[in-house]
């Protein structure tokens, strides 16, 4: 089977694209892949993250964002809600149902009070996430395709700007990262939105610091330190702001979380051109 055929739609890829894919996966350079054209977006105050159990292990990732940005001490804070389903792909989903009225988001626990909501705009980000293996299964591959562009005008509609969570290997399975990491960044560029890095901020993390682990004792699940390292990823790449410094830990030691820190800084740099 071609290199084409394994790794996107049945489709012939430019030849800019197809040398980008040779060097990725011939070379060992993770990050040597198709150039993203979106580097940056306007700084969101709130973002839905859509996903699955890879957002929801160790108490919610769009928690650690949110407070990450909150310890940056910035005015304005990150308002984050979670849809997560176990196991999903983008097929699972009804994005659109997460943007009718009266229903998520409707109100806010404060202090134990409920506080009734009346947003201008529901969320300004939607952060979409398919299933591990979806955009580079030989049955599913196709479906990722269509549902990302699907889900990327749906979420248009409601005014907030999509942008896709590209997923990490699985620990016995490195090879993944670079199809995955090409299929995220190919479907960014096909459907005009931003793409987080964080499959490319675990490879480097392996790289250079083999004795973190990084996963689950399934090999697939990201560890509290995996989680972590997604967070900082998500937050450098929504914000374009270093993470490195930041007060807020999520319980890492201070050494592994400045290198944690640090890796997804060095990523999203890399990967986005900064």
């Amino acid at each position: 089977m071609s290199v084409a055929a394994t790794l996107g739609r049945s489709r012939v890829l430019p030849v800019p694209c197809f040398l980008a894919l040779l060097a990725l996966l011939g070379s060992g350079n993770l990050l040597a892949q198709t150039t993203p054209d979106v580097t940056e977006i306007d700084r969101p105050a709130s973002a839905i993250f859509i996903g699955n159990s890879f957002f929801y292990y160790n108490n919610g990732m769009q928690g650690q964002v949110a407070r990450l940005v909150a310890a940056a001490g910035a005015e304005q804070r990150l308002r984050t809600t979670l849809v997560a389903i176990s196991g999903s792909g983008f097929k699972w989903h009804d994005v659109d149902s997460y943007f009718r009225p009266e229903a998520i988001g409707e109100y806010s626990f404060r202090n134990n009070d409920i506080v009734f909501n009346d947003f201008e705009r529901l969320f300004d980000v939607a952060i979409l996430m398919d299933c591990s293996q979806c955009p580079i299964h030989s049955q599913l591959k196709d479906l990722f395709w269509e549902l990302a562009e699907e889900h990327s005008e749906t979420v248009r509609r409601h005014g907030a700007e999509p942008v896709f969570f590209m997923t990490w290997a699985y620990a016995d399975r490195p090879e993944m990262t670079a199809p995955l990491a090409e299929q995220y960044t190919r479907a960014g560029n096909a459907n005009n939105a931003l793409v987080i890095p964080a499959g490319l901020a675990f490879a480097k993390s392996i790289e250079r610091r083999p004795d973190l682990n990084l996963y689950n004792a399934d090999r697939r699940h990201p560890s509290a330190l995996g989680t972590y390292l997604a967070a900082c990823t998500i937050y450098a790449s929504l914000l374009g702001e270093s993470p490195v410094g930041n007060a807020y830990t999520a319980g890492v030691d201070a050494d592994t979380a400045a290198f944690l820190q640090a890796v997804a800084w060095e990523t999203v740099q890399a990967y986005l051109g900064r």
